[in-house]
């Protein structure tokens, strides 16, 4: 029993100094490590700048009174089509006291030269009907009878101008009735039945009554940093991406950079608009965000590899091309000569050529 046992003993030891050694080997060994590759290719790379900002219609109006007073009617309501010169609103007038009581005044003194003029007027004619006045005598008093009867009419139109805001020759004109200068879509009325508004004079810009914009006519309006304004100019192809339709991208056309800068955030923007391509079908709401990518150089049909696989030694610009996997990668060292970038891929306009591999990040590695 005792032979079995340090038998046993001695297999155990052999087995642990085996062990040891072979640990202590393998650890002694060259770690081997395995790189990430990709392939040279041909590319289009474009460089790019994003502004960020908001669609708006190029014409939206805000529709005011040309009369103060209080809304008595609202016609329409926000999301509607409207026609040029529709009825929007309609408004009763508040007469001021001091103009009433004028235009008043001015009626009675309209009515009793008019009654003297009409007295007077039926006196010569009488008078040269019997012929004892004059052909020219009868047409002054006339004259002055049809002036008189006009002014008394011009005062009591006047008079109810200042009360209702409408009179019996001008109710087609009236300015109670609020109407839309543009055909649009009606984007807010602000204003509800019973609110006071008043007309647009030097002192305010008086109330919005509606909102009303074309919609087939919708910019871009955004801004951009001033360390890119300089690389773009109007007529540049814009692409756009909207936050409500992210599934979606617009085509735009640059056509107006802001001449001067405003500081934000510390840095100067520069305000750009683009006409934006609707297309049918599809609702596009005043206000949406947006971002709008203008390619600023753009190479077609180039060498590229990812930026990523760059390395730079010595002022010098290089990769590491795999020319052998079997049994372990083998990568030369070469130089290169870049173009533009996209931030992802980069041209290679030397040094490289299609198809070849490469190295990138170890395997397991994140970029």
């Amino acid at each position: 029993m005792k032979r079995f046992m340090k038998t046993a003993l001695l297999v155990m030891v052999a087995l642990l100094f085996v062990w040891t050694f072979y640990y202590l080997w393998k650890k002694g060994q060259p770690e081997t490590i395995e790189y990430e590759t990709s392939e040279v290719t041909i590319s289009t790379i474009e460089k790019t700048t994003i502004a960020t900002g908001k669609i708006e219609p190029r014409n939206e109006i805000d529709i005011k009174p040309q009369i103060s007073g209080i809304i008595t009617e609202i016609y329409k309501e926000a999301g509607q089509t409207v026609s040029k010169d529709e009825v929007i609103a309609k408004v009763k007038v508040i007469p001021e006291m001091g103009e009433l009581n004028s235009a008043a005044s001015r009626v009675r003194l309209a009515e009793i030269s008019f009654k003297q003029a009409e007295t007077d007027f039926k006196r010569v004619k009488n008078l040269y009907e019997d012929k004892l006045v004059s052909a020219e005598e009868y047409d002054n008093a006339e004259v002055a009878y049809n002036k008189a009867k006009e002014e008394f009419q011009t005062a009591e139109d006047n008079l109810e101008i200042v009360k209702t805001g409408i009179s019996k020759n001008s109710a087609n004109a009236s300015n109670t009735l609020i109407r839309s200068t543009i055909t649009g879509l009606i984007l807010d009325i602000p204003v509800k039945v019973g609110n006071s508004v008043i007309l647009s004079n030097t002192f305010n810009d008086g109330t919005t009554i509606a909102t009303v914009a074309d919609m087939s006519d919708l910019i871009f309006k955004g801004k951009i940093d001033e360390t890119e304004v300089g690389r773009i100019s109007e007529g540049m192809q814009v692409k756009m991406t909207l936050g409500a339709l992210q599934d979606m991208t617009f085509g735009a056309k640059l056509e107006y950079i802001s001449p001067k800068g405003v500081e934000q955030n510390g840095a100067n923007q520069f305000e750009i608009k683009a006409a934006m391509d609707a297309p049918d079908g599809v609702t596009i709401r005043s206000g949406y965000s947006a971002n709008a990518e203008i390619v600023l150089q753009r190479a077609e049909n180039v060498l590229s590899v990812k930026e990523s696989t760059l390395v730079f030694e010595e002022d010098k610009t290089c990769v590491y091309v795999l020319t052998d996997s079997v049994p372990v990668q083998k990568f030369e060292r070469r130089e290169v000569k870049t173009g533009i970038s996209d931030g992802i891929n980069i041209e290679i306009k030397s040094g490289l050529e299609v198809g070849e591999k490469v190295r990138g990040n170890v395997i397991g590695e994140e970029e």
